[in-house]
């Protein structure tokens, strides 16, 4: 995984806009309607390349297809695997619970979308069927991609984030469930690592399923359930280089109040467990910006990576370049090491097909500031004009 050796590199988290006929196209695939399979191969191709010369126009550094071929980050799963089915009864947020005026918003604001809070739930034995879809996604963004960035991600969700979304209807234990899918998702992370591309493993689990599918549990509880998280993690990307992968984290893209979010230093022991070179999370989130400071407290190992949003991914908002210039030099004060630091988003721009919060000229304004902060941290860190 490449460095910020001569100044500070930038990337995003992964997801980004897509057409309103692509969102359309992905969500009634999912929902099994009766699809034109060949205007839908011809938009994702379309789709990836243009994100990609967004990007590279942008100043991004190390990107990626911006997951158009995907209905969802962790919801295309069932497409590729066997065992699911039905429906998740998956925990309505706490916040959510309590303010209903939320919920209103959301489905005013996004009256068709993808299977989230009711995605097919694990019915059977889960396993991998699928690599062809993985393999095209591969070669698709290694054809189209090529000589455009520094460095090529893609991306793959956590055996944690399904199972905390596909809920367990099958298995005997939570365990039991989360070594499944570990097992059957290894297939996809190691085309990805053999594709020449670096893994990002998405796990918002890890700090996100506090205030949803652990809302009963203690700081403490949910830190111990994170830890048989982060093992699954382990065990799913077994012989995968660490430097050759990274984990993102996050409280969820949404624009609600977050106050139920567990705090960084809960979590942060357990992160730096995963056997990954770099960590994604956020620090432009209204909510967490100050935990820069857990950082210099509880300091990261010293061959790890951090990836900070220092970009918001839920208002329209375009952050000014000193403003992020100001925000990376804070985690380059943190993490002690300027090198180890690549300026990001916080989250994805396009998580959901169907529910994007920043439209997608803000996002392309979005990178660019990130690039042009970039570029003036940098100027600042190495005392000379940006490379």
């Amino acid at each position: 995984m490449l460095t910020s050796r001569d100044r500070i590199l930038t990337t995003h988290v992964g997801s980004l806009p897509r057409s309103a006929l692509l969102s359309d196209l992905l969500v009634r695939r999912e929902a099994g309607e009766t699809i034109d399979h060949t205007l839908l191969a011809a938009e994702i191709d379309k789709a990836v390349a243009d994100v990609i010369e967004q990007q590279a126009a942008a100043g991004i550094d190390v990107g990626n297809d911006g997951e158009q071929p995907r209905v969802g980050f962790q919801t295309y799963v069932p497409q590729r695997m066997s065992g699911f089915g039905g429906e998740s009864q998956r925990p309505l947020n706490r916040e959510l619970k309590e303010m209903p005026e939320l919920v209103e918003m959301q489905r005013l604001r996004f009256p068709r979308r993808g299977r989230n809070r009711n995605a097919p739930a694990a019915v059977g034995e889960v396993r991998y069927l699928d690599d062809g879809a993985i393999e095209r996604e591969v070669g698709r963004l290694k054809t189209l991609a090529a000589g455009r960035f520094a460095e090529t991600f893609m991306t793959a969700p956590s055996p944690g984030i399904i199972a905390t979304t596909l809920i367990n209807q099958h298995y005997d234990s939570d365990d039991a469930y989360l070594s499944a899918l570990a097992r059957a998702m290894r297939p996809e992370y190691l085309a990805i690592h053999r594709g020449g591309l670096v893994l990002q493993l998405d796990a918002p689990d890890l700090a996100m399923a506090r205030s949803i599918n652990f809302q009963d549990k203690s700081d403490a509880e949910f830190a111990k359930i994170c830890e048989a998280h982060v093992a699954a993690i382990n065990l799913g990307i077994e012989g995968i280089p660490g430097d050759r992968v990274r984990l993102h984290v996050c409280w969820g893209n949404w624009d609600g109040p977050h106050i139920y979010d567990v705090a960084l230093e809960q979590i942060l022991p357990v992160l730096t467990r995963a056997n990954v070179g770099a960590l994604s999370i956020e620090f432009a989130n209204p909510r967490h910006a100050h935990e820069y400071g857990v950082l210099e407290r509880m300091a990261l190992p010293p061959d790890m990576i951090l990836i900070p949003g220092v970009i918001e991914t839920t208002s329209n908002f375009v952050e000014h370049p000193e403003v992020v210039a100001g925000r990376i030099a804070s985690a380059v004060k943190a993490v002690g090491d300027r090198e180890r630091v690549i300026a990001s988003t916080d989250c994805g721009f396009g998580t959901f097909a169907g529910r994007e919060y920043v439209v997608a000229p803000v996002v392309w304004l979005k990178l660019a500031a990130l690039r042009a902060g970039a570029d003036l941290a940098s100027s600042r860190l190495w005392g000379r004009s940006a490379a």
